[in-house]
């Protein structure tokens, strides 16, 4: 449980960090505005393109591994959309519900997975990003469109696809996803600049995320965030538990799939809402708060799984 709660640590501490630089104007107010772009269009795709590129894709692994993960997200993509439909919620709040139910923070569940396991849980931790990563994007990007979108609006599925082919997200993991296939992990200049940039990201998104932060909002946000904590500390890690049980992963290959579901929601959510016009001060409270919450959630999760097996 210990090394768990140490590997989310750093990442609650430049949330805290990022607001105390925003409340002192450090390095200025305009910075923390124009950042966003700077990781949307920059960085994360660099950090995409760099993780799917050379990431250990294990033929064998693929199937089974495949039905536990994607199972998963898609019940809780699933949640999200009718818990925002129940809840009566405006377009820009239910996409940010909907991240909230069904993203993961692949910084901390690698961490996790390193700490816990060794080398075999990061590179199962690793095939796992390799497969959420596009098939994220592929689902959430056309869900927060059309959420956003008016019901009447003309051309809505054009406007989706334009969204897709130019989503630099998306098009970073494909880029990398081919160069992976063709045996292109390693290129001169093109690697090393990209996992440069890439290693980046993390420290500077949550700094922008945590600058964004007001108590007020935080407050604001709490029905939200139980909301979508009832999807990723309690029905997401039940439904992947089930399939792994169901298709027969052993308990190291069902822990690591474990911890991915039960990390808080990404990081690049809050990027994400700010750029395609969700409630991203929403998206940045649900996010800090099932970080907070995930110090005691993650450990519980895993200590009671373990008990179930007898681990």
């Amino acid at each position: 449980m210990l090394t768990i709660a140490l590997a989310i640590a750093p990442i609650f501490a430049l949330l805290v960090l990022g607001n105390v630089l925003r409340r002192k104007g450090i390095p200025s107010f305009e910075f923390w505005t124009l950042n966003d772009k700077l990781v949307y269009w920059v960085l994360m795709p660099a950090l995409l393109f760099h993780q799917t590129s050379t990431a250990h894709l294990d033929p064998a692994m693929v199937g089974p591994y495949a039905v536990v993960i994607l199972g998963g997200f898609f019940i809780a993509v699933i949640y999200g959309l009718l818990a925002a439909r129940a809840a009566k919620l405006p377009g820009p709040v239910a996409s940010s519900l909907l991240q909230g139910a069904s993203r993961h923070n692949t910084f901390i569940a690698l961490a996790a997975s390193e700490q816990l396991l060794g080398a075999e849980g990061l590179a199962l931790a690793a095939l796992a990003s390799a497969m959420y990563i596009p098939v994220t994007s592929f689902v959430i990007v056309p869900c927060m469109v059309a959420l956003h979108a008016d019901r009447s609006e003309s051309g809505l599925w054009r406007r989706i696809l334009r969204d897709l082919a130019t989503n630099p997200l998306i098009l970073s993991v494909l880029a990398g996803l081919l160069a992976n296939a063709t045996g292109q992990t390693a290129v001169p200049v093109l690697h090393e600049t990209s996992r440069i940039l890439g290693s980046a990201a993390l420290p500077i998104m949550l700094l922008s995320v945590g600058a964004s932060l007001k108590a007020r909002q935080l407050t604001a946000a709490v029905p939200l965030t139980l909301l979508s904590a009832g999807s990723k500390f309690l029905l997401f890690p039940a439904v992947v538990v089930g399939l792994s049980l169901l298709v027969g992963l052993t308990q190291t290959q069902m822990t690591v799939a474990l911890i991915y579901a039960a990390v808080p929601t990404a990081t690049s959510s809050y990027t994400l809402a700010r750029q395609m016009g969700g409630d991203s001060a929403v998206m940045a409270a649900i996010m800090s708060l099932q970080t907070a919450m995930s110090f005691v959630t993650i450990p519980v999760t895993l200590s009671l799984v373990a008990r179930f097996l007898g681990g």
